[in-house]
């Protein structure tokens, strides 16, 4: 099982983004998330690895309908304390996610992808239950703020002694090993050190700076995109790929099933 957040850890969590420095830094992520996260009024999201539902409520003044899920008891406890009755939360693991194929338009995973044992199943649970978009906040390991993240870890008993930091590379190596060649878009915040966050957001918030790998925290958005695969013989073809099974969302269809017995290119299924 992965780190799991005890009450101190919550409440730290929390505590950090209710100063100063924690609310510039929220700001820009969140403005970050918000642009490559393209919300549709109206929209079902889930949010995986909910922490203590300051993102959750944060998207419902998007108008969104939101869900959490955290592994963490004590991060819960907070995001019901911060959250109307209404929004639906759960208790359970990334990895292995208690909702339907394609039950939410958008999916974020916000600090969440670093924590999991696994983080390949947690990314394909995540691509599985949503229709439209998944959009992931990550630590980039290759950042200034994660050295000295990291060097503190290991001389403080921090989160970060158990966070696995990622690249852009990496994590669209394994996006696009689940779920193929799909769109993908990126961006980083947090280039220049927190102490200057102030001085600098202006400069931070460009879409042409942000377009940087070296930022501390990077947003990463993905295109949910479904694909025909055509089968001559739809009684003797495994419903497999070389490698492992087809992507969650694939379909295979017969090529009598096609109009004219044409190959059809890869194309997206139109949502319901």
């Amino acid at each position: 099982m992965g780190f799991i957040f005890d009450s101190r850890s919550a409440r730290h969590y929390d505590d950090w983004y209710q100063k100063k420095a924690g609310r510039e830094v929220l700001q820009l992520e969140l403005d970050l998330i918000e642009r490559l996260l393209e919300p549709r009024q109206g929209e079902r999201l889930v949010d995986i690895g909910c922490g203590t539902g300051m993102h959750l409520a944060w998207f419902q003044k998007m108008m969104l309908q939101v869900s959490g899920l955290d592994a963490s008891p004590y991060m819960l406890d907070r995001a019901k304390q911060r959250l109307p009755a209404t929004v639906d939360l759960h208790r359970g693991r990334a990895e292995d996610l208690p909702f339907d194929d394609n039950e939410f338009d958008l999916a974020t995973m916000i600090n969440t992808l670093e924590f999991v044992d696994n983080p390949t199943r947690a990314l394909a649970e995540a691509i599985r239950v949503t229709r439209r978009r998944l959009v992931l906040g990550v630590l980039n390991k290759y950042a200034l703020l994660a050295v000295q993240r990291r060097l503190k870890g290991l001389l403080v008993d921090t989160i970060y002694r158990h966070a696995r930091f990622f690249s852009i590379w990496e994590l669209k190596e394994m996006l696009r090993s689940i779920a193929g060649p799909v769109p993908i878009q990126w961006g980083t915040v947090l280039f220049f050190p927190l102490p200057l966050v102030r001085l600098v957001k202006a400069v931070e918030r460009q879409s042409i700076f942000q377009h940087n790998p070296w930022g501390a925290f990077i947003v990463m958005s993905v295109d949910i995109c479904y694909q025909f695969i055509t089968c001559s013989d739809p009684v003797g073809a495994p419903l497999q790929q070389a490698g492992g099974q087809l992507p969650q969302g694939t379909l295979k269809v017969t090529l009598e099933s096609l109009e004219g017995n044409k190959r059809q290119p890869p194309g997206r299924i139109a949502s319901a």
